[in-house]
């Protein structure tokens, strides 16, 4: 056995052994079904660490003595104060299975018939999330129009030279835009770094042991409501064919998405782009014109296109379009008319 799988092993032994440790604690957090399928899933991991080290052991390595870590401890007592359900994306990327109980319902009545089930459920999830991007791209461009609205209004409030608000202008377009594709950067490539971990990992324990796989998908659908025999059925029928194996177990276990693997680079991309559009409305007024011309401009634009993002924004929240475009008009002329007042103050006072 080469090095690449020793490492592997070692990887899967310690993951194992955390979700043990960890399944412990919510199952003396949560109550009734959760509970007891959390205590099940406990015995199912410490019979995979077993296995991991009897794997260890083939490749001529000793096992380690295991203790739970600092990340573990602490995630351990975060769960028992907080609950397991505001520690879903913490649990989930320390290997916690079972997650998906917390995020959809029970499975329809009728046993094998569910054949469809997760197929279905995923069809249901993307119809759902389909207007994420969409979604992105509002809240993008409302962040920079508020922001650089803000940025220019409160340097305007000070009087300055005009080059002084529109170089403030420009930075605060420049700034803002690249600091929220670095922090998205950051965040979907950890996202998509988690994800492929995790996939791995589950992809070397259905090679392994299949079995004690169908065991715990097994556990999963019997907690959604299935009867044992059914249950068991669909997780073998799963299981059989490696690609949609790995697919269901990653989803039912961990709560993952297979396919979710976002481009950071695009994300970053879109996300500058969208915050920059934002930012170039308050400060167009201030490249075609000087002096009050360009400041009523500016108001203008901003109100506006205030009212247009709050409208669309009521796309994703239910709410009438009419109070969401008022409601966002109003809260960013408060921000815009307290940058402002910040801006005439200080101005004068430096004066």
């Amino acid at each position: 056995m080469g090095m690449m799988d020793t490492e592997v092993i070692r990887a899967s032994l310690d993951e194992e052994r955390a979700s043990a440790h960890l399944y412990g604690c919510l199952a003396a957090t949560e109550r009734d079904r959760a509970a007891a399928l959390f205590a099940d899933l406990r015995v199912e991991s410490e019979k995979q660490a077993a296995r991991w080290e009897t794997e260890l052991r083939k490749a001529g390595e000793a096992v380690p003595v295991w203790k739970p870590g600092s990340r573990v401890r602490l995630v351990a007592w975060l769960v028992s104060r907080l609950g397991p359900r505001r520690m879903l994306p913490v649990l989930s990327a320390m290997k916690v299975r079972g997650l998906v109980i917390y995020r959809g319902g029970a499975l329809a009545e009728g046993g094998a018939e569910v054949t469809g089930g997760p197929v279905a459920e995923e069809s249901w999830h993307r119809a759902a999330s389909g207007g994420g991007a969409l979604r992105a791209a509002v809240f993008g461009v409302n962040d920079g129009l508020v922001s650089n609205a803000s940025l220019i209004l409160g340097v305007a409030g000070a009087e300055p030279e005009p080059k002084i608000i529109l170089l403030a202008g420009v930075a605060g377009l420049l700034a803002g835009g690249f600091s929220m594709a670095a922090g998205e950067y950051i965040s979907v490539r950890t996202q998509r770094e988690l994800l492929e971990h995790q996939i791995a990992l589950e992809r070397e324990e259905l090679r392994v042991m299949p079995e004690e796989e169908i065991a715990e998908l097994t556990l999963i659908y019997r907690a959604k409501g299935l009867d044992a025999v059914p249950a068991e059925a669909l997780a073998r029928r799963l299981v059989q064919d490696p690609v949609r194996g790995l697919d269901t177990l990653a989803r039912e276990e961990l709560g993952l998405d297979p396919h979710g693997l976002a481009s950071p680079v695009v994300a970053a991309v879109a996300s500058f782009a969208s915050f920059a559009a934002g930012a170039f409305v308050p400060l167009l007024p201030y490249l075609l014109a000087q002096g009050t011309p360009a400041l009523v401009g500016t108001l203008a634009l901003t109100e506006v296109s205030l009212l247009a993002v709050g409208g669309l924004m009521s796309l994703f929240t239910g709410r009438s379009l009419a109070w969401s475009a008022l409601r966002m008009a109003l809260l960013g002329s408060a921000a815009a008319a307290a940058t402002f007042l910040i801006g005439r103050l200080l101005g004068v006072s430096i004066s």
